[in-house]
C-alpha cells in the first residue's frame, strides 16, 4: 500500500492505494504536498492586438456567368431545402453540408431563379465542387 495526499476542490485527503504488479516507478516519488501550499498567480499576458476575425468556413462563391455556386468546404450533402425553378431571396438556405459532424447553410448569395441543382441528398462533395445555379 502507498499512501498519496491529494487536493480536491481544496480540501486535502490521504488515500491510500495497492499497487498490482507493475514495475518500480520511472520517476522519483516527490514529497506530498501541504494543503496549505497554493499557487503563486503569475501576471496575465498582455492582451493580442485585436484582428479582424475570419469566419472558419468561406461562404459559398458564385462561379461564370450563370451564378453557379460553388461548396465552400468538402463535406455530405445532409438536405436540400429548394427545388429547381423556385425563387429564392439573398441568405436563404437552399441546402445544408455536413462537415466534420456539423451542419453548414449553404444559401443564396443573391436574389434568383434555381435553373440547376447539381447534387442530390446523400452525395459527397469537395470544395470546389458545384452544388446550384442561380438564373
Amino acid at each position: 500500500m502507498r499512501k498519496f495526499n491529494v487536493i480536491v476542490n481544496g480540501e486535502a485527503f490521504e488515500v491510500e492505494i495497492e499497487e498490482v504488479g507493475g514495475s518500480a516507478p520511472a520517476a522519483p516519488i516527490k514529497e506530498p504536498v501541504s494543503a496549505d501550499t497554493k499557487p503563486t498567480p503569475q501576471p496575465a499576458a498582455p492582451p493580442a492586438p485585436k484582428s479582424e476575425a475570419k469566419p472558419a468556413v468561406s461562404k459559398p462563391v458564385a462561379s461564370g456567368a450563370a451564378n453557379e455556386v460553388t461548396s465552400p468546404l468538402p463535406g455530405t450533402v445532409l438536405s436540400i431545402n429548394c427545388n429547381e425553378g423556385q425563387t429564392v431571396n439573398a441568405g436563404d438556405v437552399v441546402m445544408i453540408l455536413e462537415a466534420m459532424k456539423m451542419e453548414n447553410e449553404i444559401v443564396a448569395p443573391q436574389a434568383g431563379k434555381i435553373t440547376a441543382i447539381y447534387v442530390k441528398k446523400g452525395d459527397n462533395v469537395q470544395a470546389g465542387d458545384l452544388l446550384f445555379a442561380l438564373g
